[in-house]
């Protein structure tokens, strides 16, 4: 294992990155960042915060975020030439890694026909046929632009198919920011230290009811008090946006077999899972039958492209079969079909070996850094579930979003702007889960835990 500064060079030359005393550094000389302080700042005229997604600002986690230029395989290259590991992989599309010259390739062919048609192209049954193949119970689907989307849509299509208004979700999930599902959303939110968003009128928070997660007995009482009411249950089967959490035993069957007792949907969210804790997600991996599913991120490659769909009969409520209206003019959009249809297509073709790879590279960063906490004394709990995983700085354990919030968020601000000047990008929150690629191979998982080890020194200074 590569001790301090010098295996940490060994190990970025060894995995194709370079030492510069700026890149990879160890805790003796930080890189610097003035090209993209600048842009910061210019950033800051024109958007509000001088971002276009607030996790992006480093709020969470102090200091100045980075101006990604470029990026090739399991590396990020700043403004100012200076290079990281990535750990979020553009919050969880970038399965393959960066670049993956398959997808860049599809993009490309795609693009030449023109980005946009606003009509039908048959690649977007293509890709449909490769998303139903891994996921039975979507029997249809539809396209759209973004997970929130997607969500949105699946919750209109269960309102409309049980003509019931009332939704259940889970506190720390996050399924968009549609007004009535950022009560309690983790995430961004938690992030922020906010409890939702101002603007959302307390007559569409209120069809929501937020409930703890892993909590069978809360969904029991739910539907109790609400008789008739709930039109469906909306979930991520792994939580991604309070933290890596991990279903209890039995309760993803639970909340199945409470939903179909009731009359209610259930509509599995994920857009974070899918693909990435199995091939055919989370359904696959803990045997759920769901009404509705939700997709997104790695099903686009990298490109803006949400899922959702289900069961032929609530699929076919949709315009033009039905009374449900939903559109999009990028709905299916040719490049975004393009990317997909390489991605899923590798994945499918390549399945054993990638999942096995994304496996054993996760479980060994994952658990070489909890280690290297261990060793040093800090406080923490790992939850891990396939390709995405969560350090929480707290004794743990872990198992709701409740727990979450007992991390010490000073303490990992401290540990990620460490691991950021030692060559390492991290998730910019304690309420993000990590991921990695199957590009992140032996070396950048020694060079992590090697910087993970001066980080720990440095948060245990204070």
């Amino acid at each position: 294992m590569p001790e301090g500064g010098a295996g940490i060079q060994a190990a970025a030359t060894a995995a194709g990155g370079f030492y510069t005393g700026r890149t990879m550094s160890t805790s003796r000389q930080a890189p610097t960042h003035l090209r993209s302080q600048a842009l910061q700042q210019r950033a800051e005229r024109y958007f509000p915060g001088g971002v276009n997604s607030p996790v992006r600002a480093f709020r969470a986690v102090g200091g100045a975020p980075p101006f990604v230029e470029r990026a090739e395989g399991a590396w990020l290259t700043d403004a100012d030439g200076n290079r990281y590991i990535d750990y979020f992989g553009s919050w969880g599309p970038m399965i393959l890694g960066h670049a993956f010259a398959p997808v860049v390739e599809a993009i490309e062919r795609a693009a030449r026909n023109s980005a946009s048609f606003g009509a039908s192209t048959a690649a977007e049954a293509d890709l449909a046929e490769r998303v139903t193949a891994c996921y039975p119970a979507i029997e249809k689907l539809r396209f759209v632009s973004s997970g929130t989307e997607a969500t949105m849509s699946a919750i209109r299509l269960a309102r409309a198919a049980t003509g019931r208004k009332i939704v259940v979700k889970f506190e720390g999930c996050y399924h968009g920011h549609a007004d009535g599902l950022l009560v309690k959303a983790g995430s961004g939110v938690a992030t922020l230290g906010i409890p939702g968003s101002a603007g959302v009128p307390e007559e569409i928070a209120q069809l929501t009811l937020a409930l703890p997660y892993n909590d069978l007995a809360a969904v029991e009482a739910a539907f109790a008090a609400h008789p008739g009411a709930i039109a469906a249950v909306i979930l991520e089967p792994v939580v991604g946006n309070a933290g890596c959490i991990v279903p209890a035993p039995g309760y993803l069957e639970g909340l199945r077999a409470v939903t179909a007792r009731e009359g209610a949907l259930l509509i599995v969210d994920e857009v974070m899972t899918g693909f990435r804790v199995a091939l055919g997600g989370a359904c696959e991996r803990y045997g759920l039958d769901p009404d509705l599913v939700t997709l997104g991120k790695i099903v686009g490659g990298g490109l803006p492209v949400g899922v959702f769909g289900g069961k032929h009969r609530y699929m076919d409520l949709l315009a033009p079969l039905g009374p449900v209206y939903q559109a999009g003019t990028l709905s299916g959009n040719p490049l975004a079909m393009a990317a997909g249809l390489a991605t899923i297509g590798y994945l499918q073709e390549h399945r054993d070996e990638v999942y096995t790879r994304l496996e054993v590279s996760a479980k060994a960063v994952a658990e070489g850094v909890a280690a290297e906490a261990q060793q040093a004394g800090v406080a923490l709990t790992l939850n891990r579930v396939g390709a995405m995983w969560t350090w929480f700085f707290t004794p743990g354990p872990v198992g709701n979003y409740d727990e979450a919030t007992t991390s010490d968020t000073a303490a990992f601000g401290c540990f990620h702007r460490a691991m950021l000047d030692r060559g390492v990008w991290l998730p910019p929150s304690q309420f993000e889960a990590a991921f990695l690629s199957t590009a992140h191979g032996e070396a950048e998982v020694q060079a992590t835990i090697a910087a993970a080890r001066e980080a720990f020194a440095a948060v245990k200074a204070g």
